[in-house]
């Protein structure tokens, strides 16, 4: 395994992370402990979570497989989108974020997570609220570093701008929907990243399957894929996502690899990244997976797999999360 610095910070993490939202609802908890103690064995130390996955089952799943193995992971899990119907459920106030913290670190049976994350910005909140709140938490030891996910680049800029003339612990990474199906990033926040240390999250890295070239059109979904499994990612298939999922499909086959590696490890070269979290619902999922740790890509090949996602700049973003 390969690990690089999480932004700018002093904690290496692994190049591939194991992202766990299929965690008791695609995977059941016999196969997402399969998995995880899979990926450790693998040396991934990086493992991704939040308080909504799969109605909180997910971080349970998570304490019970990790018990005897905490110290091997680097636990990352989320706050703030909506856990309730109550007016105080959601969010990232004080309120919120102790409760939800609290709530958190019982679920994963730990005393500390490693890296706390704001799943989404929060305009009902002020921010200097929220970020004095999470730098209470990190001098309390009950988290270490901080996060954001799902942040414009100005909120981003705007928060890291707030800590610095507060004195007050800063973000040092973000969570974003990127891949070559979702370039948008590159716009705005990649080079905000680069300017400020910050150490990019790729989530959806392989747009939920779409990359590995396994949808041949869009009214055709193979047995077990996510459509199946998940009908409402039915909505994020369109022609051109699957147009380039067959692009990206023959270049692989034409570099000996997966369509899968080949897209996580055109990721893995993205200047900004720090890890790439991938979610799996069995074991071998996540084996095929690791093989991108290990690809290093010539420059004709990162030339055309530019050339041919290039649109993908300009589009919607794949996954955006907002407070409603």
């Amino acid at each position: 395994m390969q690990y690089r610095q999480l932004g700018g910070s002093g904690l290496r993490v692994s190049l591939l992370g194991l992202g766990t939202n299929a965690f008791g609802k695609r995977a059941d908890e016999a196969a997402s402990a399969q998995i995880l103690h899979y990926a450790l064995d693998q040396g991934v130390n990086f493992i991704d979570t939040a308080n909504i996955y799969a109605g909180s089952e997910s971080e349970r799943i998570i304490g019970r497989a990790l018990e005897g193995r905490r110290h091997e992971a680097v636990l990352a899990t989320k706050a703030g989108l909506p856990m309730g119907q109550g007016p105080n459920d959601r969010g990232s106030s004080r309120y919120h974020l102790e409760r939800e913290l609290e709530s958190s670190l019982r679920r994963l049976k730990t005393d500390y997570v490693d890296l706390y994350q704001i799943h989404t910005f929060d305009p009902y909140t002020p921010l200097e609220e929220t970020l004095r709140t999470l730098d209470d938490m990190v001098r309390s030891g009950k988290v270490r570093y901080i996060g954001a996910s799902n942040y414009a680049a100005w909120e981003l800029m705007k928060a890291l701008g707030t800590s610095q003339e507060l004195g007050l612990n800063r973000y040092v990474s973000t969570q974003v929907s990127y891949s070559l199906a979702d370039r948008t990033p590159e716009r705005e926040l990649v080079p905000l990243c680069l300017d400020q240390g910050v150490g990019i999250i790729p989530y959806f890295p392989l747009a939920g399957g779409i990359l590995t070239g396994k949808y041949a059109a869009v009214e055709s979904a193979p047995q077990g894929s996510r459509v199946q499994t998940d009908p409402s990612f039915g909505a994020f298939l369109n022609e051109e996502r699957v147009r380039l999922g067959g692009q990206v499909q023959e270049l692989a086959q034409s570099l000996a690899l997966t369509a899968g590696s080949l897209s996580l490890s055109w990721l893995m070269h993205q200047p900004a990244v720090s890890t790439v979290i991938v979610g799996a619902t069995r074991a071998d999922q996540l084996k095929e997976n690791l093989s991108s740790v290990s690809v290093q890509l010539g420059a004709d090949s990162l030339q055309l797999l530019d050339q041919i996602s290039a649109g993908t700049r300009y589009g919607s973003p794949f996954g955006f999360y907002r407070l409603p």
